[in-house]
């Protein structure tokens, strides 16, 4: 039997988190099943990692757990950490070095560190099982906020022509783009004309396009399903691939993916991630293009279009539209800016 490209992420992620428990308190344990109701597989690996960060940390900073072995390591000595090591914490993960690799995080990364930091504690908080909870009362990283990179239209338009003729490539990536064209020009398309997440994309299966509906079905972050309908540019450029794509002949285990590598293997987020990179830097080397900035550029589009924050919303997923709203606020004041330049009081 054949699992889906969900379920074998979720059974790759489930393999990590066991395996990065085996680093962590026994207590923890009881964590990770109470979360298995509550979140995804991959929020709970990132939960692995980011605690195996924190008591990294106080193996190697707090004098307290410095000679305690973390395995055998008491619920109760969550009580012994103060406010002032969480912030010591924070300060930590800004650079810090472990099994010979640099870790370095931004105010992000941080406030994300602190949320998980936050919800672990909290659980044990709740049961009444600790009687302190200092992540709660350290204040939140302000992160700031950053403009919106995204793609002009015809910028857009120059990014598809580049895909399409493969002519400023170097010679031995044009080798390769004579196998890849109508592959890598259906991802972008599909990209910029649904604002789909790049895991999203590479998650489709071959039953999930709908033609006769002009419709795909997607598994959201978080996992969730959706439709997402598309127009005649993504129909087109499907369908061409569709048809190439019945010419190959998949490896054990992928013959559902939509998007199949050389290897015959499905597609990777990090494969998409190098072929936009690629195409992208033909066409702009000012901008850092990436899937997720081909999203922007559809959000960005939709929004200009519609002014519907809650259309935006719902086409990209968001389950909040505070998610959105933050986004495209900077968009929302050029609009109310015209809005006041195009009311005229008395004629001049």
């Amino acid at each position: 039997m054949n699992l889906t490209y969900k379920e074998q992420v979720d059974r790759k992620n489930i393999e990590k988190i066991r395996e990065l428990q085996k680093e962590l308190p026994a207590f923890t344990a009881e964590f990770f099943r109470a979360m298995e109701i509550r979140k995804s597989t991959n929020t709970r690996k990132n939960y692995a990692y980011d605690l195996g960060t924190f008591f990294y940390f106080l193996k190697q900073s707090n004098p307290f757990f410095a000679k305690k072995d973390l395995k055998t390591l008491p619920l109760s000595d969550l009580d012994k950490i103060l406010p002032s090591d969480i912030e010591e914490y924070l300060s930590f993960l800004q650079y810090y070095e472990r099994d010979g690799v640099i870790y370095r995080n931004q105010e992000e990364g941080k406030a994300r560190k602190l949320a998980a930091l936050n919800t672990f504690y909290s659980y044990y908080y709740k049961k009444e099982l600790i009687h302190t909870n200092p992540p709660a009362l350290v204040d939140v990283p302000r992160i700031k906020e950053k403009n919106i990179i995204r793609l002009e239209p015809n910028e857009v338009a120059e990014l598809l022509d580049e895909v399409d003729s493969g002519e400023n490539l170097t010679k031995k990536q044009q080798e390769s783009h004579e196998r890849t064209r109508i592959r890598d020009l259906a991802i972008i398309t599909l990209l910029l004309g649904t604002g789909i997440r790049v895991s999203e994309c590479v998650g489709l299966d071959l039953s999930d396009i709908d033609f006769d509906n002009g419709a795909m079905r997607v598994i959201r972050k978080g996992g969730n399903e959706d439709l997402v309908y598309f127009g005649e540019e993504v129909e087109d450029a499907l369908m061409q691939y569709m048809e190439y794509r019945s010419t190959l002949s998949p490896a054990p285990g992928h013959e559902n993916a939509l998007f199949i590598s050389l290897k015959n293997t499905r597609l990777t987020t990090r494969s998409v991630e190098r072929l936009v990179k690629k195409y992208a830097s033909l066409v702009t080397t000012v901008k850092k293009i990436t899937p997720h900035k081909l999203r922007s550029t559809f959000g960005t589009t939709l929004y200009q279009e519609t002014g519907d924050i809650y259309l935006v919303a719902d086409t990209l997923g968001h389950k909040n539209v505070d998610t959105t709203r933050k986004h495209y606020a900077a968009m929302n004041e050029n609009r109310k800016r015209m809005a006041a330049k195009t009311v005229r009081l008395r004629e001049k």
